[in-house]
Formats: structure tokens, sequence, C-alpha cells
């Protein structure tokens, strides 16, 4: 029986993570993108078959995010092909207060149940990465930080800590049917988090609140793409509007361990120079 193990979104945050995990444990793993050597997209289901051949647990990430439109349904429709396949394990990264993601953790869990096949959601708050690997990263070099969000909290949540329960999922036993909601430590708005940073750097960051349709113009004129303007607008007016101001114990469920603060996070990342202007 194959071990082999499918990592969607290989290359992005959570991806390259679990997948270099996985790599450090002798497993045999395979990345889905479209750059790799058996090419995956999401939008053409030619290449789900050749990418699926004889892979016995998949990790599944939807780029950009679960809420865009038709998200949902192609991931359902993935998790029923995967079991099919013969795949017996999906984990599922999804998103946490989004009613889309929700949808897409009920399909995979139906498609797995029908199948026999077992499954694992890892539902995550904000990373604390979108401050040194995404979108956040310029402005902070910048010295200015400008969102368009005030006094809402936010439980940023660690990648790697994402990264090891989804490992723990894909690997060991004991985890089928759960639901782990992971959250950092304590509740922080993005002007504490901002702070922290330049706190952890020795730099003076500024942080200011803008209104969203500034924000998003914002976007545009710097080039990004009109998916991810969408994107970044439903998550600052839909998401943070306070549904998520509270903390979860899903790291300590999945791993017996407390999850990473965003302090430690800061100094980590300060220490490697990302954030040096």
């Amino acid at each position: 029986m194959s071990n082999t193990i499918l990592v969607l979104g290989g290359t992005g945050k959570t991806g390259r993570r679990v997948a270099q995990r996985l790599t450090d444990r002798g497993a045999t793993t395979r990345i889905g993108s479209r750059g790799a050597e058996i090419p995956f997209d999401w939008n053409d289901r030619a290449t789900w078959k050749p990418v699926l051949a004889d892979v016995a647990a998949v990790y599944i990430t939807y780029v950009p995010d679960l809420a865009v439109p038709g998200a949902p349904e192609a991931v359902g429709a993935f998790a029923e092909f995967a079991v099919v396949s013969g795949v017996r394990r999906l984990v599922l990264l999804s998103g946490r207060g989004e009613p889309e993601a929700q949808s897409a953790e009920v399909r995979v869990a139906e498609a797995a149940e029908r199948a026999g096949a077992e499954w694992t959601v890892v539902r995550a708050s904000w990373f604390m990465q979108n401050f040194s690997e995404s979108f956040l990263i310029e402005p902070i070099l910048a010295g200015e930080v400008a969102l368009p969000v005030a006094d809402v909290r936010e439980p940023f949540v660690d990648a790697d800590d994402i990264a090891d329960v989804a490992v723990a999922a894909l690997t060991e036993d004991g985890h089928h049917g759960r639901t782990y909601e992971v959250t950092g430590p304590r509740l922080i708005t993005f002007a504490e988090a901002v702070a922290e940073i330049a706190a952890a750097t020795g730099r003076e960051i500024g942080y200011v609140t803008v209104p969203i349709d500034a924000y998003a113009a914002a976007l545009g004129d710097a080039g990004l793409d009109e998916e991810t303007v969408w994107f970044l607008r439903y998550l600052f007016t839909e998401v943070l509007d306070g549904r998520n101001e509270h903390l979860t114990d899903g790291v300590g469920q999945a791993l017996g361990r407390e999850p990473r603060d965003f302090a430690d996070y800061a100094r980590a990342v300060a220490a490697t120079g990302a954030w040096n202007a």
C-alpha cells in the first residue's frame, strides 16, 4: 500500500511547512501546485487524477481561501474524487468564522464518511506570518501599516503550529472526525501586533486605520489582482467583525502543548532581519 502524502498548496505558508515536516519524517511527499512535477490546478480537473495516483493521504488547502466563490464546491468535488481514487485520509485547512469554510468542511467530511475514509479539519485564525511572508511585510518595511480595522482583537496563530497539527493528523492515528480550531494564546489588535513588531525590531512602525474603500483602491493601485483585493475586502469587512474574539485550545488538543505567542514569533522573525528597513 502506498504511503505517499499529497500536499496541496505545498509552496504556501502552511503547505511548505507541512511538506518539509513530512520529508523530515521520511514520508514520501508530493507537492500539488501548477508548477509541480505532476501539475495540479483546482480549475482543471484533468490534473486531479494524475496527482492522486498512489496517494494515501492529502492535505487540502484552497488558494487563496475557501471564501472565494465556488471554492467549497471545488473542495467537495476534489474530496469526493480523492476518496474514490483510494485516498484514506483527508486533512482540510479551513477558515475560522467563515460560513463558506464551514460548508467545505461538511463536504469533505461527508465525502470521507461515504467512502470509509478518515477526515480531520484544522480551522485556523489569522496567520502571524501574514506580517512577515505576505501582504503586510511591505508596509512594515516602509514604517507604517494602514488597515481598515481598529479595535477588533484577533488570536493570531503561528503557521508552524498549524503545520504541526496538520502533520499529526496526516501521519498519526486518533485524529479522525476531529475539528481542531487553532489560535494563538492571546487576543491582540492589529495595532498591538504592529507595536510588538516595532519593539522586537527596535524600529518606529506606525499603525493607522483607513476606510475600506480607500484601502481596496490602494491595493488595486499597488498591482494586486482583483481576486486578492476582493478576498482582503471580505476578510476586513466580514470576518473581522468580532466573531473570532475568543481563544480555543485546538493546538493543545492535537499536540498536547501550548501554541506559540505573537511576541515569540516577532522576536524570532526580527532576529532573521526580515523586517530590517
